[in-house]
């Protein structure tokens, strides 16, 4: 069948044609051409993009209410020029504008106006720039029912307190929190910061826990101090980092120390400005190929006083809390009664029979790519990085596939994120990807009401757990349908290096149940599995696995699981022994991307 071809290309005009040699300007000019063609289509719909950026002004949202889905068995599909060939443009959907109106000082930081944006991130010539940040409060500190008091005077020179930020590694092993501070006063013997609230008041609500251990009374404040403290004018010491002065309501300034080579009116700094950059809302038949999605902003933080986050993508904005006790020699935590998932700045919802293949999500203050809801997406090929949440997060969607795709370094801001996490999904496939230097988790699968059929083969993780600690390179948790043929399986996955302490390599956890662990290989973690979970382990099955240590509870596994079957191989000499053996050498050579 004959396709409708139409270009875009940054030199073109939207009042064009959209032919090659007269392409519209943007893809917002080219989508209103396709939705008059939709309702009767007779061939697939192709708009192709040339190189370049395209800075969007509101996001590239598609509706099925406007036409812009698939029809009669075709697809509407948006690709890069020359996409599948060795002559693919490059092309780039932005979220951001360009600074400019900069001034260099004295000091060697560069400033410039920019109206009321608050940005948390900061693209600098295709770079992404640090917040400036400094480690811990000084003095001797203590906490108070507001904030926080110490000895110190220093706190009272920072400009703008109301800009700061306290960030909390570990508040909770697998936590980390962010809180704003709304002010700082103080004499000449002490200094006060009070926190922004309600925030502040949940938080301490939020993470009240006892821990249990051989000695202590379990007594445990992971608000008791910060660990690191960020954007503020103070502690612009390093090249490459960036804070912004609110002092000015809607006068915002944006501070910047230049790093060697950086010129003024030469170097491009991009500040994200949309919160989200493409959106799908209940429309099918769709594939967007070859673009990169770039510079977006999540302002959730600032809006709320902080991020009070849980576990893998869940946080605390909204409701009560509930107490969670785990057994009286163990301690007890709070949970959001209500939690909320964080967003994402490449959003599906309610979509079915669409494809995202061989994009880069890529500079997004959000998570890269969330589908809720959806049936039979497709999500190949694709790399995701530079992410201060999560790459991709599935959630309530059936027959969604995840395969091929590189995900390395997110999470950079909400760094208990997790690489790949599906949400009490059906039939989801998390196969042959390969991730690396991620912050807690790798992969998550959660069970629960409609969670079954979940497979996740083939992939390759290396190098999670680099800051949070009780997690591991695939973890999963809940029950996962209910029975073995129905279950979860986790099969010929490879993961090395999982980096902090406390940390399981394959993390059954939480009452997990129906789950099959298969021929996968496990080395350099705390230890490869965990056996004794509360709720316990039921109906699980750990059978012909590689790893380099015998678990704990190897010989008395819980009634229902069972342990069979699995090799432990020298751990000094792991990777020799892994290739010798034709079994784990065949798992080591089928595991991470196929492209």
């Amino acid at each position: 069948m004959p396709e409708n071809r139409f270009y875009v290309s940054p030199d073109g005009q939207d009042d064009w044609p959209g032919t090659l040699d007269r392409p519209f300007a943007t893809p917002h000019a080219a989508q209103k051409i396709v939705r008059a063609l939709t309702a009767e289509m007779a061939g697939d719909v192709v708009v192709i993009l040339r190189a370049g950026v395209y800075h969007l002004d509101e996001p590239l949202t598609f509706d099925n209410t406007h036409g812009d889905s698939g029809a009669n068995g075709f697809r509407v599909v948006y690709q890069a020029h020359g996409y599948g060939t060795a002559g693919r443009e490059e092309v780039v959907l932005s979220g951001g504008r360009q600074v400019t109106d900069w001034s260099a000082g004295a000091d060697g930081v560069w400033t410039a106006p920019i109206g009321e944006l608050e940005p948390r991130r900061l693209s600098v010539d295709g770079r992404p720039a640090a917040r400036a940040a400094r480690t811990g409060l000084p003095g001797s500190v203590t906490k108070t029912a507001t904030g926080y008091v110490t000895d110190s005077m220093e706190p009272q020179s920072w400009p703008d307190p109301s800009g700061l930020e306290l960030v909390y590694p570990g508040v909770y092993p697998w936590a980390e929190a962010r809180l704003a501070v709304a002010a700082i006063s103080g004499d000449g013997s002490s200094t006060t910061i009070t926190m922004a609230q309600p925030a502040f008041d949940n938080a301490k609500a939020l993470y009240d826990s006892k821990w249990y251990g051989a000695e202590g009374d379990g007594t445990w404040d992971g608000l008791a101090a910060p660990s690191v403290l960020e954007n503020n004018l103070a502690f612009l010491g390093e090249p490459g980092t960036f804070a912004v002065d609110r002092s000015e309501p809607g006068g915002h300034v944006l501070h910047y120390r230049p790093r060697p080579g950086e010129e003024l009116g030469r170097t491009a700094v991009i500040v994200p400005v949309l919160e989200t950059i493409v959106s799908g809302q209940g429309v099918h038949d769709i594939a967007l190929r070859g673009l990169t999605f770039a510079d977006a902003h999540w302002s959730g933080p600032t809006r709320s006083g902080g991020y009070l986050h849980y576990h893998g993508n869940a946080r605390h904005e909204r409701g009560g809390f509930q107490k969670i006790d785990m057994g009286a020699d163990v301690g007890y935590v709070h949970v959001p009664a209500t939690p909320t998932q964080l967003p994402a700045n490449v959003v599906l919802d309610s979509v079915s029979r669409m494809v995202l293949e061989g994009c880069h999500f890529t500079r997004l203050g959000a998570g890269g790519l969330s589908i809720d809801g959806s049936t039979a997406v497709d999500v190949r090929g694709n790399v995701f990085d530079e992410i201060s949440g999560s790459g991709i997060a599935v959630q309530g969607s059936t027959r969604v596939s995840v395969e091929d795709n590189l995900v390395h370094h997110i999470g950079t801001e909400y760094r208990g994120s997790p690489a790949v996490l599906v949400f009490i999904s059906e039939e989801t496939v998390v196969a042959h990807n390969e991730i690396h230097d991620v912050p807690h988790n790798g992969i998550v699968i959660t069970g629960g009401d409609g969670a079954k059929g979940t497979q996740v083969v083939g992939n390759l993780v290396e190098r999670s757990m680099s800051a949070l600690m009780d997690g591991g390179g695939i973890y999963l948790s809940a029950p996962q349908g209910s029975s073995f043929a129905g279950g979860a399986v986790v099969r010929g996955n490879v993961i090395r290096d999982v980096l902090t302490s406390y940390n399981f390599g394959l993390y059954a956890d939480y009452g997990a149940a129906w789950i099959t662990v298969v021929g996968n290989i496990v080395c350099r973690a705390d230890t490869p599995i965990v056996l004794q979970v509360g709720p316990p382990l039921e109906n699980v099955a750990f059978i012909g696995n590689f790893w380099d240590v015998l678990p704990d509870g190897y010989d008395d596994p819980p009634r229902t699981v069972t342990v069979a079957g699995n090799t432990v191989l020298p751990k000094e000499t792991f990777d020799e022994a892994i290739k010798a053996d034709p079994a784990a050498a065949d798992i080591l050579a089928r595991a991470g991307r196929r492209v």
